[in-house]
């Protein structure tokens, strides 16, 4: 997708954000936690349709139980779209500008240990490549993925020890010319670490 066409996709997105609430805020689960029970709340994006079911260009500015933050010209390219790892949807990530973000926050044990995943795809690819992606758990940054040319919805895996009774889960995001997409985020305790994912190497200093 180019730029120019990307570009029409925003617009139409800020005039629809402008319209619409686009942030609902997040509700706490229950801090007692059965032993593998899921900690995210609507992580298949799943829980609010299509703006119009029948036309797969009219996605969804609303993601429930997820918080937005960024430009508005970038967190209106943060929508419910039909482009799935599971189920009907996934949450395309179309900030071009900077660097926007979808957080949620969730209940942990301090001391817990914790195995969180999620689905990744890209399609931007050269010479229109230009996009980041970044994750982090509290303030602590896991991952950092950096002109991730197109490829199908890839699982990552990362493993944390909570460090207080709750734990933001928060997700960065660049594509200045087409989309990445997000889908199937999973947080569950373990009782154990396992091995992560790769990424590229993490650099404090990025933006």
């Amino acid at each position: 997708m180019k730029f120019t066409k990307k570009l029409s996709i925003i617009v139409c997105g800020l005039t629809t954000a402008f319209l619409h609430t686009a942030v609902i805020t997040n509700t706490y689960k229950s801090a007692a936690q059965a032993e593998g029970s899921e900690l995210i709340i609507n992580g298949g994006f799943e829980n609010d349709q299509l703006v119009d079911p029948n036309n797969p260009n009219a996605t969804n500015p609303n993601v429930t139980g997820w918080i937005k933050t960024g430009d508005p010209i970038d967190t209106s390219g943060t929508r419910i779209d039909n482009f799935s790892n599971t189920g009907n949807q996934g949450l395309s990530l179309g900030g071009f500008t900077a660097l926007s973000y979808i957080s949620q926050t969730i209940p942990t044990v301090v001391n817990q240990y914790y195995r969180l995943t999620f689905y990744l795809a890209s399609t931007e690819e050269a010479p229109d490549l230009k996009n980041k992606f970044k994750v982090f758990v509290g303030e602590k940054k896991l991952c950092r993925k950096k002109n991730t040319s197109h490829q199908p919805y890839t699982q990552y895996t990362f493993y944390f020890q909570a460090k207080q009774t709750s734990t933001e889960i928060k997700f960065g995001s660049r594509a200045k010319y087409a989309f990445l997409y997000l889908d199937d985020v999973s947080v569950k305790s373990t009782e154990q670490q396992g091995e992560n994912s790769q990424c590229d190497r993490i650099d404090d200093g990025d933006e």
